[in-house]
């Protein structure tokens, strides 16, 4: 026996208390700062670093920020502002360079609510991203073009490399503005492979806020040439209302906007807040976004909350005037205005509490107010000097209300249908066989090809554990229809009850529709029998669709399987082998050794014996079971669509030779 030594631990007293100085602030802890140590995080160090660039064009100088995705992974960011500032500071009695990139909380930016500031709607604010980028980077290199010099300081793993370099430029050279590049430590991030989509989407979405400045991005390829692509929104967020409607709009995108002030809490000062809005409502499209000082708020806070308040407000003000509702009729919620609205929201103000470092959401109080007084007041005014838009919004409204309150009834009524003892199954589905066992580790069910099927697979199972379930009729292709009609269909209702575990929906019906709970299922497993031909590869497929959509947990917790049928019967003398495909058909047959042998397909399973029932497709020990296997969800969905698209010929052409590749074998 190994000797097992007494390891004292060290004593936790006045000594065990240690500081973080320096670049290990961010280094070791830098989920603190970026909101995560992994590739989230290492995309917000870039964002950090566009605005303050953004801050530069907000106040009126420059007109282009350029970003750029190096092959190697480093990051350039360039703008052509005011240049920053890398110089002697007097009052700090150190250089600027050191301030801004080595020192958190440092910056120019925390007295943008006083006339004289630098910045008014900076949307970097506390002095912390330029620092802790720099912090994180394997290395940065800085130059500023300002006061007719270029500015250059290099750092190296959170460290300055050397000494400001300082050289006057060519007087005919205005150049100004500020470039960045750095590549991000893979000793911090977990991952620092940034993707184009997010420079893509991020640009994008500053050039929606900062009408008029052009965001370039430019993306070096494996030739080592750039794409190239440029992001302008002249007229701001109206235009990108009008791209997200495309042609579905039912009203004109419109712009307000207005400029107020107000405090958080009594004692504190006022600030300084604008506010845009644009909007429009469209039948086959909605979209909200919401943007606070050119940050694209994703978890909404204040505006979210004014516009759900403001809006529920407005319209069922604006019901209640016209007599739009129906007698006893409930009033809309913002999921009814919401299913129809494509709405951009854009404020900027001289304070702001975001929720945290990475600014997906502000808490402000005044602005959540403020706003939703404006947003009341706005539509009512809307609602009054436009009435023919005012009415096919309501129009639009009402129709979700009642759309949505009609699936809640149905889904309802579903409830009631897939309600009851899973265990007197058989007394309300027509044709169910259960079986004696109540233990839900041993219990099967066979969901089989009609009714001459059932009676083959009931002579040869095992009535202790395997229950069977005919599906007669053609089964419903559940990926192409609605809910509605997926839930009147016979064969889909009594397979859900057969299950009994509910049913897993989403959209509008998204609920407590019979919900999903694995600890309702009754069965080890649930497998699926067909005959090994085109119709019966179609009619997996269709069975296949209802797990995939209404029970696709079922297939990520392996219950769902495909019991193999063979193709062929090879017969000497009084033996009889199965071959289930041509592979395994011509292997028997060359072991065979030039004996006589009597070669057949197989007959369907509602022809072949119990016996022979029994040992290619019931029996534990000698069956072939494929288990489905969970895969990706997209790739799925595009192989269902291939095979119950329209092309009825093409589709069973491809089940016939592909049908198989839908699931992945598996020893069971």
């Amino acid at each position: 026996m190994a000797e097992v030594k007494d390891l004292k631990k060290e004593e936790y007293g006045n000594q065990s208390i240690k500081q973080l100085k320096g670049a290990d602030r961010v280094r070791k802890r830098p989920a603190v700062i970026f909101g995560s140590d992994g590739l989230e995080g290492c995309e917000h160090a870039v964002f950090e670093i566009v605005s303050n660039s953004v801050d530069e064009a907000r106040e009126g100088y420059g007109s282009t920020i350029t970003v750029t995705r190096f092959a190697d992974r480093s990051i350039e960011v360039e703008d052509d502002g005011r240049g920053v500032p890398m110089g002697w500071n007097e009052k700090e009695k150190r250089f600027n360079w050191d301030l801004i990139f080595c020192e958190l909380y440092a910056g120019g930016k925390y007295e943008n609510n006083s006339e004289g500031g630098n910045y008014g709607f900076a949307l970097g604010l506390n002095g912390l991203g330029a620092c802790a980028t720099q912090y994180a980077s394997e290395y940065m290199e800085v130059r500023s073009y300002s006061g007719g010099e270029l500015s250059e300081m290099h750092f190296k793993k959170g460290k300055p490399s050397g000494k400001l370099k300082v050289t006057p430029l060519m007087p005919r050279d205005k150049k100004h503005g500020t470039v960045i590049r750095w590549l991000p430590d893979l000793e911090v991030f977990t991952d620092v492979d940034i993707p184009a989509e997010y420079y893509v989407e991020t640009l994008k979405r500053q050039a929606v806020v900062n009408s008029g400045v052009h965001f370039v991005f430019r993306n070096e390829n494996e030739k080592g040439k750039f794409d190239v692509q440029d992001f302008c929104y002249e007229r701001g967020i109206v235009e990108r209302v009008s791209e997200l409607a495309g042609d579905t709009a039912l009203t004109e995108p419109t712009f307000f906007k207005t400029e107020t002030s107000g405090r958080d809490r009594a004692d504190m000062d006022d600030y300084k807040l604008k506010m845009e809005m644009s909007f429009c409502v469209s039948n086959r499209e909605h979209a909200i976004e919401y943007y606070h000082n050119s940050s694209w708020l994703e978890h909404g806070g204040s505006p979210e909350k004014a516009t759900k308040s403001a809006f529920v407000s407005a319209l069922d003000k604006y019901l209640r005037q016209q007599n739009k509702y129906k007698k006893g009729e409930a009033k809309v919620t913002f999921a009814d205005i919401s299913d129809c609205l494509i709405l951009v929201v854009n404020s900027f103000s001289t304070q702001t509490s975001y929720e945290n470092q990475t600014k997906k959401s502000i808490t402000n109080s005044f602005i959540a107010e403020a706003m939703t007084e404006w947003f009341k007041k706005t539509l009512e005014i809307y609602f009054i000097e436009r009435p023919m838009e005012a009415e096919k919004i309501a129009a639009q409204v009402l129709l979700n209300k009642r759309s949505r309150e009609s699936a809640e009834q149905t889904r309802l009524d579903i409830r009631k249908k897939l309600s009851g003892n899973m265990m007197d199954v058989a007394s309300r589905v027509d044709k169910f066989v259960g079986c004696r066992s109540k233990d839900p580790e041993k219990r099967e069910v066979y969901i089989v090809e009609g009714d001459s099927a059932m009676s083959s697979c009931k002579l040869a199972r095992n009535a202790e554990f395997q229950a069977i379930f005919p599906v007669r009729g053609k089964t419903l292709n559940c990926m192409k229809t609605t809910y509605e009609k997926i839930f009147k269909s016979e064969v889909v209702v009594n397979l859900l009850k057969v299950i009994g575990c509910g049913v897993e929906l989403s959209g509008k019906v998204k609920g407590d529709l019979a919900p999903f709970d694995r600890a309702s299922l009754k069965w080890s497993k649930i497998i699926i029998c067909t005959d090994a031909d085109e119709d019966g590869f179609q009619i997996r497929t269709l069975l296949l669709t209802v797990f995939y959509r209404l029970l696709p947990t079922l297939i990520e917790m392996g219950k769902v399987h495909i019991a193999e049928t063979p193709l062929y019967e090879i017969t000497v003398g009084e033996d009889t082998y199965f071959a289930y495909d041509e592979r395994e058909k011509e292997e028997i047959l060359g072991k065979l050794n030039n004996k006589k042998y009597m070669l057949q397909r197989s007959k369907g399973l509602g022809e072949n014996t119990a016996e022979m029932m029994s040992k290619t497709t019931m029996n534990p020990a000698t069956r072939r079971l494929i288990r489905v296997s969970p895969a990706d969800a997209a790739a799925t969905a595009a192989i269902f669509e291939t095979l119950l698209g329209d092309d009825l010929e093409g589709r069973k052409k491809f089940i016939a030779e592909n049908g198989f590749r839908y699931a992945k074998d598996a020893d069971v």
